[in-house]
């Protein structure tokens, strides 16, 4: 089994796709990080080799990618400092809402939750 930042990487998958299940490395990186490496494309998790998958992991962590924990604590760090200095996207991180300018009187069920749904003919109800 490979195991690579701290993540077992599947072993039936090809290798530049069971990288993606590191966060922090994506299609494009996974691809170039294989490429360097020198390990084809149709490689799968299971046939590496041990020196295989020690040259990956050496590129991943000396190649200067920051992944997992480093990435997930610069990212909080990021948005702590934009709620600190009460900048737009600052507040609507605090709110919970959409920080990149989608609408939000419709479709923002991600960010806002379940929790605001209307009911079907509550008015009708209401006014009787």
């Amino acid at each position: 089994m490979a195991r690579i930042a701290g993540i077992d990487l599947p072993k039936g998958k090809r290798t530049h796709i069971a990288l993606t299940y590191i966060y922090g490395i994506g299609h494009t990186t996974a691809r170039k990080v294989t490429q360097r490496v020198g390990i084809p494309e149709d490689r799968r998790v299971n046939d590496l080799t041990e020196d295989e998958v020690s040259r990956l992991r050496e590129e991943i962590e000396k190649g200067g990618l920051q992944v997992e924990g480093d990435l997930r604590r610069v990212e909080g760090l990021n948005v702590k400092r934009l709620i600190e200095i009460n900048c737009y996207r600052g507040q609507r991180h605090r709110r919970g809402l959409p920080t990149r300018g989608q609408r939000t009187k419709t479709n923002a069920r991600t960010r806002r939750g379940r929790k605001r749904v209307t009911v079907a003919g509550k008015k009708q109800a209401a006014a009787k």
